[in-house]
């Protein structure tokens, strides 16, 4: 029996989460051509044994051109599959967590350089730099190359490269899978005005920016496994003048949940370089609020979260259904144990750690049977 909202159990379609705390996907920038290494290995390791809910793997590309950087990780071949596989087999020896992934596409902001060295595009006539693609031909900056808009058989394909994709991750074992539309990527320039100047259907009125991202759901929800859960990320906002905005955002959650999306992940912003976010504490979760107020399916609040109480208030208030932590679980990759024993709640943990469970939290591991 749970004494909090954020240790009690959440269905999440057919997937069970021991409770409501999420590792949200963070890239790495450390495969070797889109192939994870033992820095994965190592990394995820370590997330596997934080007394989470769900793991979720970084920003997967499902093509070489849609990496972020030349140091993503990628699903597009038997080689990337591979390398994924051994992660994980490696992992599930010592943990049973569930394991997620978010599968991306970059579009005009590829081909960039890793963040510890700037960051910025790299142009495709530089080593290590490629071409990049987009809705239209409006470039992320002002001084980066100006993305190839795509045509229809261009579409086709990367329809064709999701999907495959995930079949790539149902064969893994993956225990749910996420499709990226937020912070600038790929799908967020079809849904937002400032990057998809299209004049055809896949422009102009919210529904035909809205069609491409759909599109690419309902080819990943045919061919992931019924009974494992495909979720949505989206930024609700461009924080820009004339951009995406909360009520776009409201109408696509609302055709992802009809479309059978079994959860909605909420973050803002990334999508222009010019945008002002006011940012503080908790200060994407409004738009949380709101998306779970308009819809039935679960839904994720992303955004400095870093304190216990916080994350309670978020779920014990409703304003959503789980939290996501990244940048505060890399700092304190046991935060949710810390949560557990602020709270006097119990986690599970692996039985060569069950040794340093403190004095004065006699309860917070699980006893293995």
């Amino acid at each position: 029996m749970t004494h909090t909202k954020l240790f009690s159990p959440l269905q999440v379609g057919a997937l069970e989460l021991r409770n409501r705390i999420v590792i949200a996907p963070m890239c790495q920038y450390t495969a070797d051509d889109g192939k994870m290494t033992d820095w994965h290995l190592m990394h995820l390791g370590m997330l596997s044994q934080s007394g989470a809910a769900l793991l979720t793997i970084e920003a997967t590309a499902v093509s070489p051109e849609g990496r972020i950087s030349f140091g993503d990780v990628g699903l597009y071949s038997d080689e990337t599959e591979a390398a994924m596989a051994r992660t994980l087999e490696g992992i599930r020896r010592y943990s049973d967590m569930p394991i997620a992934i978010q599968l991306s596409h970059a579009g005009r902001k590829a081909s960039s350089q890793v963040p510890w060295k700037g960051g910025g595009q790299i142009a495709p006539t530089e080593n290590r730099g490629w071409q990049t693609v987009g809705a239209s031909d409006v470039p992320f900056h002002s001084n980066y190359d100006a993305p190839i808009p795509l045509n229809k058989s261009d579409l086709a394909l990367l329809r064709d490269h999701f999907a495959s994709a995930a079949r790539r991750a149902a064969r893994l074992g993956l225990a749910a899978l996420q499709v990226h539309a937020a912070h600038g990527y790929l799908l967020h320039q079809f849904l937002s005005p400032l990057s998809n100047t299209r004049t055809d259907e896949y422009g102009g009125s919210l529904q035909n920016r809205m069609r491409f991202p759909l599109e690419i759901f309902d080819v990943v929800r045919d061919a992931f496994p019924n009974d494992r859960p495909v979720t949505f990320r989206v930024s609700a906002t461009d924080w820009v003048d004339g951009g995406w905005d909360l009520e776009s955002t409201l109408a696509f959650a609302t055709a992802l949940e009809s479309r059978g999306c079994s959860a909605i992940h909420v973050s803002s912003g990334g999508l222009a370089h010019n945008q002002h976010i006011p940012i503080g504490p908790s200060y994407q979760v409004p738009f949380a609020r709101e998306v779970k107020a308009t819809v039935k399916i679960p839904v994720i609040a992303v955004g400095l979260i870093t304190e216990f109480e916080q994350a309670e208030a978020i779920i014990g208030t409703g304003d959503a259904d789980c939290i996501a932590i990244a940048r505060a679980i890399l700092y304190d990759p046991r935060w949710p144990w810390h949560a557990a024993a602020h709270f006097g709640e119990t986690v599970t943990a692996a039985d060569q750690y069950l040794r340093c469970q403190p004095r004065q939290h006699r309860h917070l591991f699980k006893v293995h049977e």
